[in-house]
């Protein structure tokens, strides 16, 4: 048993990894990994250099170029790296910083009281993945540069000349040999790059694209920092009242800032974020948040008798509804829990958002109380519909433990018990449905056709959807119970696969389902649970030899291949209810041909996400369409 290892282990077989040479042997320890994720992670790192500067009280602007040739340059006007020599190391700062990891002023030295970013490894990281980076620093009117190879001094630090300006240009072209992609997508850093000055006031950033003939170029600057970012949560929806509620204050070493405001619906949008990182799992700070909102809002319920004495406090859940909030503190020395580190675990932070948090809201409710009202007003009926839909969910255990048989009526099960093993198709439409139930796999593969479209849930209460006939049918098949009752581990299927028309009405029914799923069994995405079968568009008939073409292009590619005549005949699928059952199963539900789109979600993403559900499933009809117009030219095989 067990395997045989040619050659010795001792002492002399520990490697030993000098400089950055660690970095570029396990990439994925510094920047998370070489996908297009750890590639733009790069910038981040560079830009966060700058926000620190910026964060220190030094710097005003920063610029992000991508370049023709897909380098990056990031300019800002802050001090300047320090270009003399550091005694320690016997070379410039500048070089320590680049060349040597965890060096820099984010490590007690007292060059920063806080800094941007989560791992502090920054420069020399970003120079260890480049094929080349090349750092200029205008400081004390002089002008000094170096330039490095994959992580390698090409010369030392060299005075250039004269300079008017002030602070520091990084310039570098990521590895080919490290990254799986090397091409910055612009609308990637957009975001991050726009979060970034949302939660630092007043700072300036400039994005361009120079790979295009006409340059790209976005600028982010909002003097209300955290208060516009909360505005532009709610761009898409109906505040309940105009001013934005604003916290800031300073407890120890531990600076708060907090904005919040209500729109008319029914979803919790709160945010929180530690030195300018979000962190999608919350932590102390947001624990401090949601106690701090929670008793002050209690407290001055009971105290205007607007809960009577009889009724119940209001849950946490109830004051958040229809909240947008951004809980952002600074912190000295951040500790984060978890395998992927987000989740703040500093318990001081708590206490010095709750002190913040209560202090202020306690007065601002004093001095607003028509907001106050209106705020109460809304958490009192979210109590009320949270009641009722309770006492559904009662009813619903109670008949079906009557029933004898919680499944639902259409679901067409497979006998195969084991989740792994299974999964369910969620079908559009009766038709689709008896051809699916006759194609599928019985043993590993359930059908649940749905009658016409969802309940759009954006627009609802947990208690309206609840007694919905379709979202019934899917709760109920998948096991795992909604909401805050929600439990993964009943999940009874591992696959959980939306299947509609290739037209607009199947793509507005695919999106009313991934709403619902995204707003009340989020961890069904997040845990890669939920996926879109593609069905074909187009079936190619020549000399009794079928083939399918899932695009226009693939259309084109598969008639240029058999060649353009009249033995030809193309079929254009409507829907899939045109398809008989052995065309369903050979394109669409066959493991061994299909494709799957697996639904994915970015956690440090999700503030973004939250917009675009916004955008396309509220009321206003203006963001739509602005939307639409913005993202027309990424869409393709829409039936219009």
């Amino acid at each position: 048993m067990g395997t045989e290892v040619n050659g010795e282990y001792g002492a002399d077989q520990i490697q030993i990894l000098k400089g950055l040479e660690a970095v570029r042997k396990r990439p994925g320890m510094y920047i998370g990994s070489t996908s297009t994720r750890g590639l733009h992670h790069l910038v981040y790192e560079i830009v966060d250099n700058s926000v620190d500067e910026a964060l220190a009280g030094f710097c005003t602007e920063i610029e992000v170029v991508v370049n023709k040739d897909n380098s990056v340059c990031v300019t800002d006007n802050g001090r300047g790296i320090p270009v003399g020599i550091n005694h320690k190391a016997g070379k410039s700062a500048v070089e320590v910083v680049f060349t040597i990891l965890h060096a820099g002023g984010k490590f007690g030295g007292g060059g920063y009281k806080v800094s941007g970013g989560l791992h502090g490894v920054g420069a020399s990281v970003v120079n260890a993945l480049s094929e080349w980076l090349e750092v200029t620093v205008h400081s004390d009117g002089r002008m000094y540069n170096q330039k490095y190879e994959r992580g390698k001094v090409m010369y030392p630090l060299k005075d250039i000349g004269e300079t008017k300006k002030t602070g520091t240009q990084v310039t570098f072209l990521p590895d080919k040999e490290i990254f799986e992609e090397t091409v910055f997508d612009f609308e990637t850093l957009r975001e991050r790059l726009r979060e970034i000055a949302f939660l630092t006031k007043g700072l300036k950033i400039t994005l361009k694209d120079d790979r295009k003939e006409k340059p790209q170029i976005r600028t982010f600057h909002y003097e209300g920092g955290i208060k516009e970012y909360v505005e532009y949560l709610n761009k898409s929806q109906n505040p309940l009242y105009e001013e934005i509620i604003y916290c800031e204050g300073q407890r120890k070493d531990i600076y708060v800032e907090v904005a919040m405001q209500h729109n008319d619906s029914y979803q919790d949008s709160t945010y929180s974020f530690v030195n300018n990182i979000i962190t999608p799992e919350g932590g102390t700070h947001l624990a401090g948040f949601k106690n701090a909102l929670t008793k002050t809002f209690n407290d001055y319920a009971r105290k205007n008798k607007l809960l009577k004495d009889n009724e119940p406090n209001l849950s946490g859940e109830d004051i958040r509804e229809g909240l947008a909030a951004i809980i952002s503190i600074k912190i000295g020395e951040p500790q984060f829990e978890g395998q992927t580190k987000q989740k703040l675990g500093n318990s001081e932070a708590r206490g010095a958002v709750d002190s913040v948090v209560t202090e202020q809201l306690t007065y601002f409710l004093e001095q607003n109380p028509a907001i106050a009202k209106i705020i109460c007003d809304k958490a009192i009926l979210a109590q009320r519909a949270r009641d009722a839909a309770r006492k559904a969910r009662d009813l619903t255990r109670r008949k079906t433990a009557l029933e004898g048989s919680s499944l639902p009526g259409k679901l067409a099960d497979c006998s195969d018990k084991d989740p792994k093993n299974c999964e369910i198709y969620i079908v559009e439409g009766d038709s689709a449905g008896g051809s699916a139930k006759t194609a599928r796999n019985r043993a590993t593969q359930a059908i649940l056709p749905l009658r016409g479209k969802i309940l759009n849930v954006e627009k609802s209460r947990l208690d309206k959807i609840l007694v919905n006939n379709e979202i019934k049918a899917m709760i109920t098949a998948f096991g795992t119970g909604i909401g805050e009752e929600f439990d993964i581990e009943k999940l009874r299927y591992n696959k959980i696969v939306i299947m509609t028309d290739a037209d607009v009405d199947g793509a507005h029914i695919a999106t009313l389902m991934l709403t619902f799923l995204y707003r009340f069994m989020p961890e069904l995405i997040r845990q890669g649970h939920v996926y879109l079968a593609q069905p074909p568009l187009y079936k190619i008939e020549k000399n009794k030899i079928v083939r399918y073409a899932y695009d226009d292009d693939e259309l084109k590619s598969i008639l240029e291949e058999i060649g353009r005549d009249g033995n030809n005949k193309i079929q254009r699928y409507k829907g899939l209810g045109e398809m008989d059952a052995d065309q369903l199963w050979e394109t669409t539900m066959d493991p061994e041909k299909r494709i799957l789109l697996r639904v994915n979600i970015d956690r440090s993403e999700e503030a973004e996400i939250d917009v675009v559900f916004n955008t396309l499933m509220g009321d206003k009809v203006e963001p739509r369409r602005e939307f639409i117009e913005a993202n027309a030219k990424f869409v393709r095989n829409l039936d219009i």
